[in-house]
């Protein structure tokens, strides 16, 4: 039997003589409500009772909300809190989009989107207005008809079970909100974190591929102080090193022709991250990093700094001594830190890793079960990655742009606005650019 909406008192709403419904009490005891049953208030207008969803937006300054699904109309996102007088035009963004779209190469998914974005609102004549911004990218490649098993079936390790214990219904093409095309919206708003950060403090966020399956980087290989776009960029995995990428290359193609998937490591670094970031005990800068980039689809681990490996070493061997360097600043001499201490950076490079599963979605039998609670074979079809970390990169450093801006602007909300400490602190030290520069 269907499920009906039934006009009857809800936890918490007021009755007719004025009182409010408790638990225990005749009119709320939620045990005795019949289970095809859901109670709503009766008065839509009362303010007393507010609903919130959740988890569709990110940010406390900076924020960003993100919006669509695999098969609808289109994704984006809507930016709030970016700062006015910013130029920024659709190919600010339409860079790392490219980055992130699926059909670039052979070691991603089949599916063709040219990902093409369009701002909506919040920008006046090439600059910002500090209203919100609206950023949309239509799906033009979809394919429903793939999804049929999936209606009735769970994939293994997929979001479809999760979903439908939480919400009671779900969108089944592409996997909805589930979908990475959700990471559309989180590409694009970082793009504008990032744009921000360098103009401001010259920060760069650069992220590459360290691992895959069981090929991975030696430490040492790759020079953090460097490292360019460019060297991530010169091969389809967005591994800097050629002799590495290679043997990166050949595991996926391997993989990707037996219909399985295999997993990885996107190594990120932070360099000219401006001190101070970060707040003391619940906010810590690593922590807020840890929350961002583990929200992203097939996550699964996180490193920061030594990691695990520092449980290795003793105290005298894992400490940063520190310098004064040629300029007077306070540095360190190793960065075993990961270029935070107390949950606030400290100016060196800051770097974390973050671990990829092994993509859900596979062209091999499995085993699984129906809605209905019946055990069945199932071999998924539709357009998947064989490994989800070369398109991975621009999403993690989109994620920790995003952390970044929102921790410089609460920096600077509470510690710029009386004059610094000269003898401890550094002012964030504002490039100066021509108009030309500003707009290119």
């Amino acid at each position: 039997m269907a499920s009906s909406i039934a006009s009857k008192l809800f936890l918490g709403a007021p009755t007719t003589n004025g009182s409010t419904s408790r638990i225990g009490s005749p009119a709320s005891d939620i045990r005795k409500l019949p289970s095809s049953t859901l109670q709503l208030p009766v008065r839509p207008r009362s303010k007393k009772l507010q609903i919130q969803a959740a988890g569709n937006t990110f940010g406390t300054y900076f924020r960003v909300t993100t919006s669509g699904e695999s098969h609808g109309g289109d994704v984006g996102c809507t930016i709030d809190g970016c700062p006015p007088r910013l130029p920024l035009s659709e190919s600010d963004l339409q860079t790392d989009l490219d980055r992130r779209r699926p059909g670039q190469s052979r070691i991603t998914t089949p599916r063709k989107e040219t990902d093409t974005c369009q701002i909506t609102s919040g920008i006046y004549e090439g600059l910002t207005t500090g209203t919100p911004i609206k950023v949309t990218v239509p799906n033009t490649d979809q394919r429903g008809h793939d999804y049929k098993e999936m209606s009735i079936a769970y994939r293994p390790s997929h979001a479809d079970a999760t979903y439908d214990m939480k919400y009671g219904i779900r969108a089944v093409q592409g996997g909805g909100r589930s979908s990475a095309r959700e990471t559309i919206g989180r590409v694009a708003a970082g793009a504008v974190a990032k744009k921000i950060l360098k103009q401001y403090a010259g920060t760069e966020v650069i992220a590459y591929v360290s691992q895959v399956h069981n090929v991975e980087l030696p430490e040492g290989v790759v020079d953090h102080e460097t490292l360019t776009l460019e060297e991530i960029e010169s091969n389809i995995v967005r591994c800097p090193d050629p002799e590495y990428a290679e043997k990166m290359i050949a595991a996926i193609d391997v993989i990707r022709v037996r219909g399985d998937s295999i997993g990885g490591v996107v190594t990120c670094i932070v360099r000219n991250a401006p001190p101070g970031l970060g707040s003391p005990v619940f906010d810590k800068l690593e922590a807020e990093l840890a929350k961002a980039v583990m929200s992203l689809p097939a996550t699964k681990g996180f490193e920061f700094g030594s990691g695990f490996k520092g449980t290795f070493l003793t105290g005298s061997e894992h400490n940063d001594e520190f310098y004064v360097d040629e300029l007077g600043r306070i540095r360190t001499r190793t960065n075993r830190s990961g270029g935070i201490q107390g949950g606030i950076s400290n100016g060196e490079i800051i770097n974390m890793r973050v671990a990829f599963k092994p993509t859900a979605t596979i062209g091999r039998k499995q085993n699984t079960v129906t809605r209905e609670k019946k055990e069945i074979e199932l071999i998924a079809r539709g357009r998947h990655d064989p490994c989800v970390v070369p398109r991975a990169v621009p999403m993690v450093e989109a994620m920790v742009a995003l952390v970044l801006v929102d921790q410089l602007m609460a920096h600077h909300a509470q510690c710029n606005l009386f004059p610094v400490n000269p003898d401890l602190q550094e002012p964030v030290k504002v490039p100066r650019h021509s108009p030309a520069e500003i707009q290119s």
